[in-house]
């Protein structure tokens, strides 16, 4: 079945850290506020969801894009970085249609159903 990018309403970007790379994922994060159109979400000290380790999200609309990912792909300082649409198919979201910045870690898929 093909889909049209018209489908896509947004993306995120989960950006991983650890105790160790909490100082690095607040560069990245207040770099990615002071200069792009973005929804900052909530520091998760611990995974939530999907997420296999401690991670913020960074919504952002389609037209931020091209914005957006060259400057985490330059930017990212080491960390590892999951960006996906946001098309209402959350496990497809995710697991299908995702990039990957650094480390593809393992999804725990089930969490979304």
């Amino acid at each position: 079945m093909t889909q049209e990018a018209t489908e896509i309403s947004g993306y995120h970007a989960h950006v991983y850290y650890d105790p160790d790379t909490k100082e690095v994922a607040g560069r990245v994060r207040e770099g990615l506020g002071d200069r792009f159109d973005v929804v900052l979400g909530r520091w998760h000290d611990v995974p939530v969801g999907p997420h296999p380790k401690a991670m913020y999200q960074v919504a952002f609309a389609p037209d931020e894009f091209a914005k957006v990912v060259p400057w985490l792909l330059l930017n990212r300082e080491g960390l590892d970085i999951l960006i996906h649409p946001s098309t209402g198919e959350h496990v497809g979201d995710h697991r299908d249609r995702s990039l990957w910045l650094g480390t593809r870690l393992p999804l725990r898929l089930g969490k979304l159903n």
